[in-house]
């Protein structure tokens, strides 16, 4: 029996919860089960009285908004502890096509992947602005990079996770899951894919930012926090590079004026004491580097432990429903 149950993170989604919730499918080949979970986000209108209107199996409430990487993380052990076979996280808003879903599906079921990106033709979305689409693909740009994958659609939030992958997931960005999901993929060695998906017209803005300017110094944070966490070594080392660098050529240029051009009674101490600052600077930052790399080996290992405990606690929850 293979359960796939159907996630939607939601915040104050009462008109359009409902459009959502009668587009996801009731059937798809492979699939015994399909049950659906809404994390409620804190709404404060009627986005709860909307699913159980519905009859969603699954509500997990959240007292106050805590952000949707948040509620894409308790969905998930909701879901797992619900017994979920295969998990799909997808929008209130309705913005992914419903029926896609079972594209998304599909290689988990047929063992290619354990999680599966739904990616949308960004170009072709009217509702993105110009500066929108290049950010949107900078940052997947640097997810390909820093994890060593090839999704083209990074921010989507449209997506499938095997149970395997989603005991395996730890989110410990506050703004968003889906950048950081994908490296940890990566870097986990689970085999992730992408499908192409449609999108449907926007019934609503986006309430993930509230203007272009929050979304662009927001995403830089983000990358920046991506690099400086999964690559220290490199992170840091770019970093300390620039003062090494000023400092290597002002030691140069000391050197050179001291056996050359030196003129009584001038020693060019500034120059000398600019270039060992700057010397020490690099190598200080190249130090936390050294240490933020060390750091993430204990990360790693902290995660295994965590999975190993998380599976053993599902294991037995999945034999007392049993």
């Amino acid at each position: 029996m293979t359960k796939l149950i159907i996630q939607i993170p939601c915040f104050n989604e009462e008109g359009t919860l409902g459009m959502s919730l009668d587009a996801l499918p009731t059937a798809i080949p492979g699939i015994d089960n399909i049950e659906r979970l809404i994390i409620d986000d804190g709404s404060t209108d009627g986005t709860l009285e909307v699913a159980r209107r519905k009859g969603v199996e699954h509500i997990v409430r959240v007292p106050q908004n805590r952000g949707l990487a948040n509620a894409f993380m308790q969905g998930l052990d909701a879901a797992l502890k619900a017994g979920a076979d295969i998990v799909v996280n997808t929008d209130a808003d309705n913005q992914y096509v419903a029926d896609d879903i079972e594209k998304l599906v599909r290689p988990v079921l047929d063992g290619k992947a354990e999680i599966v990106v739904g990616a949308r033709p960004i170009a072709d979305v009217d509702e993105f602005s110009p500066l929108k689409k290049k950010l949107q693909n900078l940052g997947s740009w640097v997810v390909r990079i820093v994890s060593g994958t090839d999704i083209p659609d990074a921010p989507s939030g449209f997506r499938a996770f095997s149970r395997h992958a989603a005991m395996r997931l730890n989110v410990f960005n506050s703004h968003t899951y889906t950048l950081e999901t994908i490296i940890q993929a990566g870097r986990l060695g689970i085999p992730i894919t992408w499908v192409p998906v449609r999108v449907n017209a926007a019934t609503r803005p986006s309430r993930l930012m509230r203007s272009t300017f929050e979304y662009v110094v927001t995403s830089m944070l983000v990358i920046l926090r991506i690099f400086m966490i999964y690559r220290p070594r490199h992170f840091f080392g770019l970093i300390g590079a620039v003062p090494f660098a000023l400092g290597t050529l002002l030691a140069v240029r000391w050197l050179l004026l001291f056996l050359f051009f030196l003129e009584p009674g001038r020693t060019h101490a500034p120059s000398l004491i600019a270039a060992a600052v700057f010397l020490l600077m690099g190598f200080q930052t190249w130090l936390f580097g050294l240490s933020a790399e060390l750091q993430s080996v204990n990360r790693m290992l902290l995660e295994d432990i965590r999975y190993r405990q998380r599976r053993a606690e599902l294991a037995d929850d999945k034999d007392a429903r049993a």
